[in-house]
């Protein structure tokens, strides 16, 4: 336990400000209501700072105490409910001077600052400011001694709200997630148009500086050129983009889209438009070509299930941060690290970003992307991979399988378009498995071409079908007709039933030679539940389902009376997607498996609810997942909540059922879905080179059939049988789940206390030191 930090913890009057500053992005306001209710939850005061900076000079009514409610129902908006502005005057050393005035009014000595690069290297100046402007302050008798003596120092965290993604040292900012499904909404539509009307469409990102947004659209939409600041086109790049437009449309593809980030541009630093692009394609090939610009449109909208998540996870770690300071604390900005929320100090953090765009000026541009980080460099060479097809690799001979297993879930088409383009590329024949095992066993296996799998990255589903059927059930003719196609590598892409099905397949290798082959899985469920993988393809759809609809029924009890809603969710006995779905829309109570429920549970937050019906707020939500407990089912909560709730709330439930494995893949999931098929074949190439003995492909070692899932920020390949003591085969779980540590932070945000309770608090704090020992401070 980290003494220091529960001693500040307990220390009385401390004050924080939270402000936005710069431009808005979805997910700030759950930064907002995180940082309010986490520091009212451990005793401090907080305050609003409106309109960002400008309201720290101005002062008055633009600093404001925060209660608990002032951040209920504000999850779920878009933008910023306490406003931003660009600030001039803060610039000035008058204008901060001001400032510190204002927030000495208040004993404001700890401030959240939500923004950019600029915004947080703004708030780094005014902390190294801090004691000359209180000695200023001091001589023109505006305080005393005693005031600055007692707010002698002044804490700074950070949290990076930009869209573009543009900030180095956290793998994402908050907001990006958001802007990637406005713009992916707008490619998909945009879609359904131009093949009625076999058209090129051209269209323009956000990024002035910074090309994520582009490469991301681009790598999930399958386009056909992508235009970046980063990595700018060749000269001639004019021809090759026609040849690739002609080359596409020859294959009979009837539409054309190429991705333009507002910054882009060429070797030379000249930029390219959007205009430019479409004028050349009409001109050279007589294309009818249309350009979209997406603008201020993708910072619109509500925010995203991650952005909500990441955001309420950072605005906790902010408020444990600046407790956690001490006069020497440089200021710090809190990143995201894989799945883990992480601290960094913020001028190494900024001047890297500063390193990138220095790169760019220099026209160092491979020193810009890898400057950019491994996230980016990596999304940038699969898209390289996946966007043009050539014909110059030698045949391998090698033939690999692709097939799908288990329930369906929003991807599997995404990684089944990368696995086969990516397994043509490595010179591989690819034969797609219709049904799963089951199919395999009956011989329902075709060819695929590289046209075969355009415009999959945004199907839901799973074209190839899929079944829950395990190769014990039919492995004799599974060997079969593995022998009859001459397949050398398997591809499984599914949940835990692809995993169970790959050990029986590797349990089989004794009495079959035909199974020494590679075999990868690639985890693709929506119950988030397979040993080895911190995520799995399809539960962020799932997620986004879920709070979409979470956010619908809490709109439906605006105007009605006092309204609880119990919403039971899929997930089998992994109570992943009602916990997370539960922090993202804000629920009282998420109920799981893996948490034993008791009766005294249920009485406590029928209380709390009964509370809280009492104040300002009209509604309650009370997640399920379906398999929490034998007993207490939906119907029972439902029923206990409707007896208990007479006079002061009524009730209703929604069971979600099948709803959350359909619909089109989220951006996350499209891209996760093709980087891990993409590298699973190039993991299964390499073992076939590896194995091929004597005119033959033979792997029998344990390391020759793996699952392929991301621990904290690597994609990871693992051996398929040193994962038997990692899961529950019983109840189908992992058992160790990374997203539980998060379940003490769902709480203390959902539940309001006049006064708070150390123990509650100690479990969470335990593990952010644990991790704080585990990890470094450095960027």
């Amino acid at each position: 336990m980290d003494k220091k930090l529960l001693e500040n913890i307990s220390a009385s009057g401390r004050s924080i400000g939270v402000l936005t500053s710069g431009g808005d992005a979805q997910g700030m306001n759950a930064a907002v209501r995180a940082v309010v209710r986490m520091g009212i939850y451990v005793g401090a005061k907080v305050y609003f700072i409106y309109e960002g900076y400008q309201g720290m000079v101005d002062g008055g009514d633009h600093i404001k105490e925060a209660t608990w409610d002032h951040v209920s129902s504000i999850l779920q908006l878009g933008g910023t409910a306490i406003g931003s502005a660009r600030c001039m005057d803060f610039r000035e050393h008058a204008g901060r001077l001001k400032a510190a005035h204002n927030l000495l009014k208040c004993s404001i000595t700890n401030l959240c600052v939500i923004g950019g690069d600029g915004s947080l290297t703004g708030a780094n100046l005014f902390r190294e400011e801090w004691s000359g402007l209180l000695a200023e302050l001091v001589k023109a008798g505006k305080i005393t001694a005693e005031v600055a003596k007692k707010n002698s120092h002044l804490n700074i965290v950070g949290m990076v709200g930009s869209i573009d993604n543009d900030f180095c040292g956290t793998d994402m900012t908050i907001g990006t997630d958001s802007a990637l499904h406005r713009i992916m909404e707008v490619v998909d539509a945009i879609t359904t148009t131009a093949q009625s009307h076999q058209r090129s469409f051209v269209l323009e990102v956000m990024g002035r500086h910074c090309g994520y947004l582009a490469l991301v659209t681009g790598l999930t939409c399958g386009a056909d050129f992508v235009f970046l600041p980063e990595m700018p086109p060749a000269d001639g790049w004019e021809d090759q983009l026609c040849a690739t437009l002609t080359e596409t449309r020859s294959r009979g593809v009837r539409l054309n889209i190429i991705i333009v980030a507002e910054g882009a541009i060429d070797r030379h630093g000249k930029a390219i438009t959007s205009d430019q692009i479409k004028d050349m394609v009409t001109k050279r090939l007589g294309f009818d070509t249309r350009v979209t610009v997406l603008g201020h449109v993708q910072r619109g909208g509500t925010p995203s299930a991650f952005d909500r998540i990441l955001a309420s996870r950072m605005g906790v770690e902010a408020v444990l941060a600046l407790l956690d300071a001490s006069p020497e604390t440089p200021a710090c900005v809190v990143s995201l690290s894989g799945n883990q929320a992480v601290r960094l100090p913020l001028m190494e953090c900024v001047q890297m970003t500063k390193d990138v765009q220095n790169a760019m000026d220099k026209g160092q541009f491979n020193e810009a992307v890898e400057l950019r980080g491994r996230s980016f460099e990596n999304n940038l060479n699969t898209y390289l991979m996946l966007a043009h097809k050539t014909s110059d690799r030698k045949k391998t001979g090698f033939v690999l399988g692709v097939l799908c297993v288990g329930a369906p879930a929003a991807g599997m088409n995404a990684a089944v378009r990368s696995a086969v383009r990516v397994g043509i590329m490595e010179g591989h024949k690819v034969f797609v498995v219709h049904d799963g095992f089951e199919g395999l066993g009956k011989g329902e296996i075709e060819e695929f071409t590289w046209g075969d799998v355009g415009g999959w990255t945004g199907k839901g589903g799973a074209n190839l079908g899929t079944k829950r059927t395990l190769p014990n059930t039919c492995m004799d003719k599974i060997v079969e007709q593995i022998k009859k196609h001459k397949i050398s590598a398997l591809l499984i892409i599914g949940g835990f039933e692809a995993m169970e099905g790959a050990m029986q397949l590797a349990s089989g290798r004794g009495q079959h030679e035909e199974l020494c082959i590679p075999m990868c899985v690639i985890p693709a469920t929506i119950s988030n539940n397979v040993p080895g993988t911190d995520f799995s393809i399809g539960a962020d759809t799932a997620l986004n389902t879920i709070v979409e609809t979470c956010d619908r029924i809490k709109q439906s009890a605006s105007g009605t009376k006092h309204r609880v809603f119990v919403i039971e969710t899929m997930g089998g006995h992994c109570g992943y997607l009602a916990t997370m779905s539960g922090l993202a829309a804000g629920a009282d109570a998420a109920y799981i498996f893996e948490e034993t429920v008791t009766i005294h549970d249920l009485q406590a937050n029928v209380q709390h609810l009964t509370d809280k019906m009492k104040g300002s707020v009209r509604r309650g939500l009370i997640i399920r997942n379906e398999k929490c407990n034998a007993n207490y089912t939906t119907d029972f909560i439902y029923n206990l909540y409707t007896e208990e709730g007479k006079g002061v709330f009524d009730c209703r439930k929604n069971v979600l059922g099948h709803m959350q494995q359909g619909g089109r893949p989220t951006p996350f999931d499209r891209n996760f879905a093709t980087k891990l098929a993409a590298k699973a074949v190039m993991w299964v190439s390499k073992k076939l080179d590896e194995t091929f003995r004597q005119g033959r492909v033979f792997a029998n070692s344990d390391d020759s059939v793996c699952l392929l899932g991301m621990r904290r920020r690597a994609l990871m390949f693992q051996p398929i049988n040193s994962l038997k003591d990692q899961a529950d085969f019983v109840r189908r779980i992992p058992k160790e789940q990374w997203w539980l540590k998060l379940r003490p932070m769902l709480k203390i945000l959902a539940k309001y206390k006049i006064s708070y309770d150390i123990t509650d608090l100690e479990g969470h704090l335990e593990h952010v030191q644990n991790r704080r020992d585990s990890e470094s401070t450095k960027v």
